[in-house]
């Protein structure tokens, strides 16, 4: 079998893929190198030299793995070939980052180098239905129903990936901050429950609707299970077979100490 890149971003999500691959070439967009793992850099402007490379390493295929934001680019850097894209490019942009970025895609797909779902390479990180630790309640099963039907209807907007709903009412939804902003602001409004006894609050999490699986799957670590148990929620429900989690066991061993649940919920939307 062909050898497989990694086109790593910021975050842990690309080591982890690097540690369940055997000999991954590694490469970063300049300035978004991931932490912890040797990547070599190549930049926007030269898309099309990058791709003959992977061709000549005999890499056909890649898995996009961690953040990164919308580069600057420099127009003196372009080369010929990568410059007759940038039509495109810019009028994907139009359409949002998202747009763009499919578009990116469909040029790799374009020039015979696939690129694959994180399920594909490392399905290990991708859970599928069960509650993995702790016990959701009725109360707490309607919150991520609830959960699940906002995301379903705000994932069009492409505001966010997560939500938090306590009571079967909408405490925070993620937005451009991020999780930690949106589960900040949870703990600091969790007064608002109705019923100061009744259910904790669920954070869920889960693709957009319509989302290319390819890339930007929601990613849930350790640091969720601190910040959810900082907001004194009752536990973290996520689509099963949807949300890449990184550090399992840790995740596990940490919600087991903070009384929460980890919950990979499926029929939910």
């Amino acid at each position: 079998m062909s050898r497989i890149a990694i086109i790593a971003g910021q975050g842990r999500l690309a080591p982890a893929i690097a540690a369940q691959l055997q000999d991954p070439a590694v490469f970063a967009l300049d300035g978004f190198e991931p932490e912890g793992l040797a990547a070599t850099p190549f930049r926007l402007e030269r898309l099309v030299p990058f791709l003959d490379e992977l061709h000549d390493q005999g890499i056909d295929r890649v898995v996009f793995a961690g953040a990164i934001r919308r580069p600057r680019l420099d127009p003196e850097a372009f080369d010929p070939r990568t410059a007759q894209l940038v039509p495109r490019i810019l009028m994907a942009m139009q359409s949002g980052d998202d747009a763009a970025l499919r578009t990116v895609l469909d040029v790799f797909e374009e020039s015979g180098v696939t690129v694959c779902p994180v399920e594909e390479v490392a399905a290990s990180l991708i859970p599928g239905e069960g509650v993995v630790c702790g016990a959701p309640t009725d109360a707490d099963k309607r919150d991520a129903a609830k959960a699940a039907a906002i995301l379903a209807q705000t994932g069009a907007l492409d505001l966010g990936q997560g939500v938090v709903v306590a009571q079967g009412l909408c405490l925070a939804l993620e937005t451009l901050p991020g999780t930690e902003a949106m589960l900040d602001f949870a703990a600091r409004h969790s007064g608002l429950r109705p019923n100061p006894n009744g259910a904790k609050g669920v954070f869920f999490k889960a693709p957009k609707p319509g989302q290319d699986r390819r890339v930007d799957l929601p990613v849930l670590g350790p640091d969720s299970v601190d910040q959810a148990a900082a907001a004194g929620l009752a536990g973290i429900a996520w689509a099963a077979g949807g949300v890449i989690l990184l550090e399992q066991a840790e995740m596990v061993r940490r919600a087991e100490a903070a009384g929460l649940f980890l919950w990979a919920a499926g029929g939910l939307a």
